[in-house]
């Protein structure tokens, strides 16, 4: 058994449902300290959501020299998605399994593998180079899978503070689609929803005259916005996206007209956009329409974008080099906690295992994929040191 996938095993068996990181964090720091890194654990987030992330950083020989130094971060989180009904797995999602050269368990694509990957590579990278000039850090979080905002945006939050300097990121969300290292996002769209509650009369179905129906004052609106083309999206983006993904009106009754309608719906905006831009013309829509109403916006995400250069050049020759795949870079997807981290590092990207199977009942790697990712993060690493040579 190879040493990334001892620790992938180690991992998947701990039952770290968000938040609880239940001391994945504390095997992660145990194999980084003798290595060299500075473990911090910052907790965040009320006690009964009690959210544990690690920050652990190796200083290169260069950090600090004029701007010559360069900080390569690994991020991921620990904590998964709920199994969903047990009787539906094959074998306990918490028991690490081995079927048909897979590895079954909750949390295997996403994203355990991954981090028991980085973990390894920055075993077998510092064992070559014990003393680098690229310095090398980790931030694992266990709130990604759940509300995320006692999590990475904490973490960024305060290395902000500090004024810790970051240059690339690489988030080990399942990227890959068939084969590893066909692809890797080096972006993702903004997300924003917006809750629309429209106001009438009620009254009885009987009497339309005496009341106001919500529901049809909405409609002509709804229409309105599913025909807009928000933007054409670029070269990286497609068009932003907007889709209703609830309507609650009514009062059970057959016979009465409701007050009130409430519309949930959500953009994913591409960089050609702004949240701004988007909540000015939807208020433009909705007034042409002479409707009561109220509008309250949640601001999930803001878009980034790493274009060619020396992080994604980097990994795109350690894929090459791997496994001869002339990856594809893509934008598409929800969103991730690169979204937080691109706010204090210029290069963001996300590469990890195939994402075929992320939480669905019997969650699996390729166990013949490990070795691969795991020597893609460590000939990334290579690379990026070579260029500061």
């Amino acid at each position: 058994m190879t040493r990334a996938l001892h620790l992938t095993e180690q991992l998947i068996s701990r039952r770290s449902v968000t938040p609880d990181d239940a001391q994945c964090q504390q095997i992660i720091g145990n194999r980084l300290t003798p290595l060299g890194f500075a473990c911090e654990t910052i907790e965040s987030g009320p006690a009964e959501f009690r959210v544990t992330n690690l920050w652990a950083k190796r200083r290169g020989r260069l950090e600090g020299k004029a701007g010559a130094g360069r900080t390569l971060v690994f991020a991921g989180h620990t904590d998964v998605v709920p199994t969903g009904p047990l009787e539906q797995w094959t074998s306990d999602p918490f028991t690490p399994s081995h079927r048909d050269g897979k590895l079954f368990g909750r949390g295997a694509a996403d994203m355990k593998t991954s981090i028991a990957a980085f973990v390894v590579a920055a075993e077998e990278f510092l064992a070559a180079h014990p003393d680098p000039a690229l310095s090398l850090a980790m931030l694992i979080t266990s709130d990604e899978e759940g509300p995320a905002v006692d999590g990475t945006v904490v973490v960024c939050e305060q290395l902000k503070a500090r004024g810790e300097r970051l240059d690339y990121c690489i988030v080990g969300e399942p990227s890959s689609v068939e084969r590893v290292g066909d692809m890797i996002k080096n972006g993702r769209r903004g997300s924003m929803s917006g809750k629309l509650t429209v106001k009438g009369v009620q009254g009885h179905i009987a009497y339309p005259q005496l009341a106001k129906n919500p529901i049809h004052l909405a409609l002509p609106a709804l229409a309105e916005m599913a025909t807009i083309e928000w933007d054409w999206g670029n070269d990286f983006f497609q068009p932003t996206s907007w889709q209703i993904s609830n309507i609650h009106g009514g009062t059970g009754a057959g016979n009465v007209i409701p007050g009130t309608v409430v519309v949930d719906f959500n953009f994913r905006y591409s960089t050609e956009s702004t949240p701004e831009g988007l909540q000015k013309l939807t208020h433009e829509v909705l007034d042409r329409r002479g409707l009561d109403y109220q509008l309250d916006w949640v601001v999930g995400g803001l878009p980034f974008l790493t274009t060619p250069g020396e992080l994604v050049g980097a990994i795109q020759n350690a894929i090459r080099a791997e496994t001869g795949i002339e990856t594809e870079l893509s934008t598409t997807g929800g969103t991730s906690d690169g979204r937080f981290i691109s706010r204090i590092c210029p290069q963001v990207i996300e590469f990890g295992p195939i994402n075929a199977s992320i939480h669905k009942i019997d969650e699996h790697v390729r166990v013949a994929d490990i070795e691969p990712l795991k020597n893609i993060y460590r000939r990334t690493l290579e690379n990026l040191e070579a260029a500061l040579k």
